[in-house]
């Protein structure tokens, strides 16, 4: 079952399965989280660990041996445990077991913490290692916000809009969700992205990396509603949805999928971390919702 949060101005819903905030509503009832639909995508704002995006043939290397693990990591498919709960924030606790153990040989705990603010809400990752040896990560967030928010709207009504100037390439996907090594297109220019499904249809992901910007804001390019998203704690930040599909997925990563060209060694991926034993990392992001 779900937990309900609540505050003055916000209602939310998170789900043990997964760890995921799965519904914000504000006073007027406005949904902001895509509710899933499976004619174009049943997610909502899966949480991408130990992996982000794919590994190249769906295998990698650790200390010699071979593991497979599908696209962004078994999280998203787990129950997570409540440990800790509010009228306003849930904590939720993953840690391994003999089936994560079979893709990802390490002890860890993950720690999901989604707290409603006045105006959005946040969630926190926190990873921390148990064990005797190193344990490398990557973790990353897929949040689905409606698009079009609001009746009579089109999704190209929207842009993307960096709080930096930015003028930026995406880097490319391959049709296996690889990325392709030293090719990229240039996407961000002035720091502004109108949103167009034939980009989405073309490139499938739009990916950036070593932005100036730290907020983006996905809002309405005559209205200015929408939302904004604080991505200061990730290196990353990637868009995608589906031609034709009411939604955008807002996506700070700490890691991304595969290089053809890389190692296939887990500690080489791009963005992966690594603590110590006892060692713990926390990373956050914000959504906040514009109303003009």
């Amino acid at each position: 079952m779900s937990i309900t949060l609540s505050n003055a101005s916000l209602t939310a819903a998170v789900r043990p399965l997964g760890g995921e905030l799965t519904s914000l509503q504000d006073q007027t009832g406005t949904e902001y989280i895509w509710q899933g639909a499976p004619a174009f995508w049943s997610g909502q704002n899966p949480i991408l660990f130990p992996i982000v995006g794919s590994l190249k043939d769906g295998k990698t290397d650790v200390g010699g041996r071979t593991f497979e693990m599908g696209r962004h990591g078994f999280a998203r498919q787990s129950t997570f445990t409540p440990v800790d709960q509010g009228p306003d924030y849930a904590v939720l606790e993953l840690r391994e077991s003999p089936e994560t153990l079979a893709r990802f040989p390490f002890p860890f705990v993950l720690q999901v913490r989604h707290q409603l603010l006045a105006d959005g809400f946040s969630t926190t990752f926190a990873v921390e290692n148990p064990g005797e040896a190193p344990l490398p990560f990557c973790v990353g967030a897929h949040t689905a916000i409606r698009c079009p928010l609001f009746k009579g709207e089109r999704f190209e009504d929207y842009a993307l809009m960096f709080d930096q100037p930015e003028d930026a390439n995406t880097l490319l996907l391959t049709p296996q969700g690889l990325l392709r090594s030293g090719e990229t297109e240039p996407m961000l220019h002035g720091g502004t992205v109108t949103l167009d499904y034939a980009a989405f249809q073309r490139l499938d992901t739009l990916i950036f990396q070593g932005l100036r910007s730290k907020t983006v804001r996905l809002q309405n390019r005559e209205t200015g509603r929408g939302v904004s998203l604080d991505f200061q704690d990730f290196p990353m930040i990637a868009f995608w949805t589906k031609p034709g599909a009411p939604f955008l997925c807002m996506e700070p990563w700490q890691g991304c999928a595969a290089y053809e060209s890389e190692s296939g060694r887990f500690q080489d991926k791009p963005h992966v971390l690594t603590l110590a034993p006892g060692e713990r990392k926390e990373l956050a992001y914000t959504f906040t919702l514009r109303n003009a």
